[in-house]
């Protein structure tokens, strides 16, 4: 039987015009008022959902903040956030800001254009207390937040979609651990930007493992590209050439173009494991012709419209934190691409 205003005007012990009031965003109604109605709705059923997430009553604005021209991951997620969206009749209007780089001052600076109308916003930025403060003002004037990729959980966001991303590092070491097992020797790694918590926490995990069960390899080099392609070519090549017995290298995030750039052009005797992240066009040639061994993939497609969802979901939510969202990590081999 569907919910009317009326049922959830009795179970609050309001009048169905507060009730019709607050369904449809209007003003005129307390702030306690407005969270009695927002509980009586979601515990009826009232309000919609997309699984097991309350999403709100009426179409809401939302934006997002991607730094899009860092790698091609980005743009995936830019464009699968795009269509999803365009398919939600709840997203009025869905702006994607394409951040310049991950710095402070360029998220104050999209944040300073955002749309009167605006209800969340969903973003990509560094863990930095510059950050968190332009997150907290945001916060403060009523945008709920979601964080994407790399969280900032000291930051007002509602949630956070993504990897676990500790638990992918630590799984990358355990695939090295076993593709090298019986080998002695040094390991190389590649981060995209420690500024990012995401690639902090991978690195951590992927030492912690190595540590834990796997003593006879060492890292005796990392390297921080700061999401330079050509920074992480010419860093992986004097590598190679420096320590051709390197026996494999853990690309974080961004990079991998320059690693497998430098693998192909060194042809050594014996081609160090390389594992990297994030199925793209360029991820699964390097797969087929076996220059990357693993893909740890997020999945952009699932991870955007989660976004889109859990974004939605805290808007209609009157909790401040609703729970994470981890995306199941895919481990992707050659002989598994999946179809594009």
């Amino acid at each position: 039987m569907k919910v009317t205003v009326s049922a959830v005007a009795r179970s609050c012990g309001l009048s169905t015009a507060t009730v019709d009031r607050v369904l449809n965003d209007r003003p005129g109604v307390s702030a306690a008022n407005r969270q009695r109605v927002m509980e009586a709705a979601q515990r009826l059923g009232y309000l919609p959902t997309a699984g097991a997430v309350a999403l709100p009553s009426r179409p809401a604005a939302l934006e997002f903040f991607l730094p899009i021209r860092q790698n091609v991951f980005m743009g995936e997620l830019a464009d699968h956030i795009r269509t999803y969206a365009s398919r939600m009749p709840l997203v009025a209007s869905c702006k994607i800001r394409d951040l310049s780089d991950i710095s402070p001052a360029t998220l104050q600076a999209a944040a300073d254009k955002l749309s009167l109308d605006t209800k969340g916003v969903g973003v990509i930025a560094v863990d930095h207390p510059r950050t968190r403060s332009i997150m907290q003002g945001m916060a403060d004037a009523g945008i709920k937040l979601v964080t994407i990729a790399s969280d900032v959980p000291a930051a007002p966001r509602s949630t956070y979609v993504g990897l676990d991303n500790r638990a992918a590092g630590r799984t990358a070491a355990l695939l090295m651990g076993r593709l090298l097992r019986g080998l002695t020797g040094n390991i190389a790694i590649v981060t995209g930007s420690r500024s990012y918590r995401g690639h902090e926490e991978r690195e951590m995990g992927f030492r912690a493992v190595l540590g834990e069960d796997f003593s006879q390899l060492s890292v005796t080099t990392a390297v921080d590209i700061n999401e330079d392609g050509e920074a992480s070519y010419a860093e992986t090549l004097k590598l190679l050439r420096d320590q051709s017995d390197v026996l494999g290298i853990y690309c974080v995030g961004a990079g991998r173009f320059g690693v497998a750039r430098a693998l192909r052009e060194t042809r050594l005797a014996r081609k160090p494991v390389f594992i990297c992240h994030d199925l793209t066009p360029l991820t699964r040639s390097y797969l087929i012709d076996e220059l990357a061994d693993v893909v740890i993939d997020q999945n952009a497609r699932l991870t955007a419209e989660q976004s889109v969802i859990q974004l939605l979901g805290s808007i209609a939510s009157s909790a401040p934190v609703i729970a994470n969202r981890y995306i199941e990590p895919r481990l992707i081999f050659r002989e598994n691409i999946p179809a594009q």
